[in-house]
């Protein structure tokens, strides 16, 4: 590096009459190095400034296509110079990816980079999954920006992944997707990380994470052990979380979607035509050829999947429907106001009796259908007023607090049956605890109106579609007789 203040030193002692021995002798330098600064600052004074010349400019098998790669990198920020040269070579650019790279890196800015280091692991034994989310204009619905959930799971030693698009980041659809990773791969790794969400991980006691019960039994179904990333530390999970920014720049970016269902045809194209038969970066081998030898490692899956189904219990109302995420699914036979389990899979509702008697399977209604009841029969009429005889029988069997004000209630009335059904209705969508707190309520401040009681419940209790955790729905003590 030139040293101005030296060299100015330097030529000041030698106008003052210094010697070139004497300068290299106090300035501890050759007097070659001395007689170099002495001479390029007389040139400098006597020339003037050397003129520079100019750097001649050599055609490049990439001139006709840098119009083309300023478009790509001004309209998709983050697209990798592996998705431009699979658009130039579409288009007949005929050179190597490296003139591309070389190129792309001088037109781009730099960033400095944390130094991160990546653990390596054997064959089959771990694999990582997370989530992603984006937002996507499909072409079907232009100037409207959808998001889209993107699940990932990837094998730590090949590197292959499996990637699908879901609706929500529940647990139930936690393991759906992690069931339809072990069957793409014919196997289970060993270990399996993931980041601190809530299907996997309740809390964290003494430096250890303590897993979910729903969570650990999955993992027993499938003999993996399950493993956690530290808070705060998501470089831990590096070999899940820098696959997403690769799909980003290398899929996402660079592509048009019609809708959702053409981006899962597209995704499942690019993981096995794209993405299995690259290169990659850390391995420098291909995905699909490092699998081979991950594959015997894997965990053999068991005969029959884990039951990722939800259990809920609803109570059927006054029209012979069950409600579930607002719409009304068609009950068959006389269960009015009686509580029945509903086992809800990836594409059914299916209904049973309270004595677990298979009544009907419906098919699970999509987000957005029009039509709010599912599987109403053509000769469907409207259900009867249960009979006043029934309805006291029911209302009895919830306890002595509804027994004695179904009572004062019917005294009050002249023909109590609709109050009294009515009451009866609020099972549809009230827990029976709360219920009778509300009733009890009622019976000490003299209320005889079923409206006023629901009033109450609105306020203060909260609503059988308000579900619990997810696989912890059990019907109330109630008699469903």
């Amino acid at each position: 590096m030139k040293d101005e203040a030296f060299e100015n030193s330097v030529i000041y002692q030698y106008n003052q009459g210094w010697s070139i021995r004497r300068l290299a002798r106090e300035y501890h330098c050759g007097r070659k190095r001395i007689l170099r600064i002495l001479r390029e600052n007389e040139r400098r004074r006597s020339e003037g400034v050397k003129p520079l010349k100019e750097s001649r400019i050599y055609p490049s098998k990439l001139d006709s296509y840098k119009e083309y790669i300023h478009d790509m990198l001004q309209q998709f920020k983050n697209v990798t110079v592996q998705r431009i040269y699979e658009q130039i070579l579409e288009r007949g650019y005929n050179g190597k990816i490296s003139i591309l790279e070389v190129y792309v890196a001088g037109i781009r800015s730099t960033k400095s980079k944390q130094v991160i280091r990546c653990v390596e692991t054997a064959p089959g034994q771990r694999g990582a999954h997370d989530w992603s989310e984006y937002m996507i204009e499909f072409t079907s619905s232009e100037g409207r920006e959808q998001k889209v959930i993107l699940f990932s799971y990837i094998l730590g030693y090949s590197r292959r992944q499996w990637i699908e698009v879901v609706e929500d980041k529940t647990q139930r659809t936690l393991f759906e997707c992690l069931v339809h990773a072990f069957m793409y791969f014919d196997g289970a790794a060993r270990e399996i990380k993931s980041d601190n969400q809530k299907g996997c991980v309740d809390r964290w006691e003494c430096g250890q994470p303590i897993f979910n019960r729903h969570y650990l039994s999955f993992a027993s179904h499938y003999g993996f052990r399950p493993m956690a990333i530290h808070p705060g530390k998501p470089m831990e999970n590096l070999k899940v979380e820098r696959p997403f920014y690769y799909l980003e720049t290398n899929f996402l970016n660079g592509r048009r979607f019609r809708d959702k269902n053409d981006l899962k045809e597209q995704l499942l194209n690019w993981l096995t035509q794209v993405n299995d038969v690259r290169v990659h970066r850390t391995t420098r081998q291909r995905p699909i050829d490092l699998f081979g030898d991950e594959i015997p490692c894997l965990v053999p899956l068991p005969a029959a999947h884990y039951d990722t189904s939800l259990i809920v219990y609803r109570v059927v109302n006054q029209e012979s429907c069950v409600h579930y995420q607002g719409y009304y699914y068609y009950v068959p036979g006389d269960y009015l106001f009686k509580s029945c389990p509903l086992r809800i899979t990836s594409d059914q509702v299916i209904i049973y009796s309270h004595d677990f008697t298979l009544l009907i399977a419906h098919t699970l209604a999509e987000k957005g259908a029009t039509g709010r009841y599912i599987g109403l029969p053509h000769t469907y009429t409207h259900p009867r007023v249960l009979k006043l005889s029934e309805v006291n029988q029911r209302l009895s069997a919830m306890g002595p607090v509804m027994e004695t004000y179904a009572g004062k209630l019917s005294r009050q009335k002249k023909d109590p049956t609709v109050a009294l059904n009515a009451l009866l209705a609020l099972k549809v969508h009230y827990f029976t605890e709360d219920i009778l707190k509300a009733i009890g309520r009622a019976l000490d401040h003299g209320v005889y109106d079923v409206k006023t009681i629901e009033r109450f419940l609105k306020t203060h209790a909260q609503g059988r579609d308000a579900m619990k955790t997810l696989f912890d729905q059990s019907p109330d003590d109630e008699n469903y007789n």
